[in-house]
Formats: C-alpha cells, structure tokens, sequence
C-alpha cells in the first residue's frame, strides 16, 4: 500500500504481563522481501514480540503497522487475512491429522478459492519440501522434529503470507537439519516473502538475515545491517565468541 515503506513497522511497542513490564518502547522494521532478525538471551521478550505482531497478545502502547495500515489490537484472523503468518515455537501441529489435512487447514483463509486453488499452493508447497508431498498421508505426530518444522513451515505458506514470522525454526534440530530449514528461509525472501525471523542461533540468523536486532530486557540494544551486527565487538561477545556454540543454546521463550 505505502510505495517505497518497509512492510512492517513496530514503533515504541509495550507489552505487560500484569504489572511486569516484557517490551518497552521496541521499535522496528521489515522490508519487502527482506529477513529480520531478532536475536538476544532467553526471557529477553523475542517470543513475546512476535506475539503482539501477531495480535495474540495486546498491546499497552505502541504501533504496528502492515504495509501502512495499523494493526495494533486487531485479531489475529484479520492479520492472516491481510497476509501475515506466524510459525511458533511449538509449531502447534494437529498430530493425528495427515501431512495433507494440517497443510488445507493452513488454506482456510483461502477457502473459498476452489479446489483448483489448493492444488495450486499444495503444488507449491511441495516443491518447497518434497518431503512432505512423499509423507503427505502420514499422521503429523510420526514425522521426525525436522519434518515436523517443514510441516509447520508448510501449513503458513498456504496461507500466502506477504510476512512471516518464525519463531525458533531451528530449536531442537541436528545441525544438517537446521541448515536446510534456513536455506528454505532464503528461498523464501528470494520469491518476495517478507520474515522476521526470530531465534536463538545467532550466527546463523545473522548470516542469512539482511537486518537485525537485538533485544535484551524487553528493549533493542542494538540494530543495523546484519554483516554489521555480526562484526560487532559486543555481538561478538555475548552471542558469537568462541565456546558460544554459534548462539546461545536453544532453550524456552525468549
């Protein structure tokens, strides 16, 4: 809508869990077809940021904003609607359902469309993960944690998200595993979809993000390119130095 404006914008954002003050005054951006990062310690409210992007939890102040429309307080069903899609942490898949009935049920913003149209994004889907097209008649709760994430991956690009956000991809993945699930993150800005990656992996989020913040106690400390943020001395530091394991380890919400 805003020619030239980045797709998300986030301006002096509060969140309060009763008198507990999450986020204080957090700003920032993403552009179209770009990855942010959100990088920083557990506790430090990352998860909490996506959240209230997301219109799960309510915001005591601030804005937000998609593609120049606010949509601070709006229900999540509006977001989705307009194009956003969050990945959680948990992925919250439906375990007894197949491959197949947890990817249509990513659709349902889109059910009106036809069959012909859910041909059409599951297509899309598969090309992205083959794997699923092979597992597609699988029960959800016998994929490994990789397939799982693909899955989870999967059901939001049905949606057609203009932007995604991704909660912890890579938390409890082999490395093998969390290198192929970041490439698929880059596939997907490639083919314009806009991500605010949030995750624990430091080093690999910021070698494939474009910008990045970094948010300790509920505030961004620090923001800027990403290759910028990664040369820095106090990024280097507390996420990247040596003994770091390449990001602090994953553990629970951030």
């Amino acid at each position: 809508m805003t020619a030239g404006g980045p797709l998300l914008k986030v301006r002096d954002l509060c969140v309060r869990y009763g008198k507990v003050e999450a986020l204080r005054g957090v700003g920032l951006e993403v552009g179209h077809g770009r990855i942010a990062a959100v990088i920083g310690p557990n506790g430090a409210g990352k998860t909490t940021l996506l959240s209230a992007i997301a219109g799960l939890l309510p915001c005591a102040a601030g804005e937000i904003a998609l593609d120049g429309v606010p949509i601070a307080g709006a229900p999540v069903e509006e977001n989705v609607a307009r194009g956003m899609a969050l990945v959680p942490e948990t992925r919250e898949l439906f375990a007894q359902m197949t491959v197949l009935d947890n990817l249509e049920l990513g659709a349902f913003p889109l059910r009106r469309a036809g069959r012909r149209r859910m041909g059409e994004l599951l297509g899309e889907v598969f090309a992205i993960f083959p794997r699923l097209e092979e597992r597609r008649r699988q029960a959800a709760g016998t994929l490994s944690g990789g397939e799982r994430q693909m899955l989870a991956l999967g059901r939001a690009l049905m949606s057609r998200p203009r932007l995604l956000l991704l909660d912890e991809p890579s938390l409890g993945l082999a490395p093998l595993v969390v290198r192929e699930i970041l490439e698929v993150v880059v596939e997907l800005r490639r083919r314009g979809v806009s991500i605010l990656l949030v995750e624990q992996n430091a080093r690999a989020a910021l070698e494939i993000a474009d910008v990045a913040f970094v948010i300790e106690t509920g505030e961004v400390i620090l923001s800027g390119p990403a290759a910028g943020l990664a040369a820095d001395p106090r990024v280097v530091e507390s996420y990247l130095g040596l003994g770091s394991g390449g990001g602090r380890p994953p553990g629970g919400a951030g």
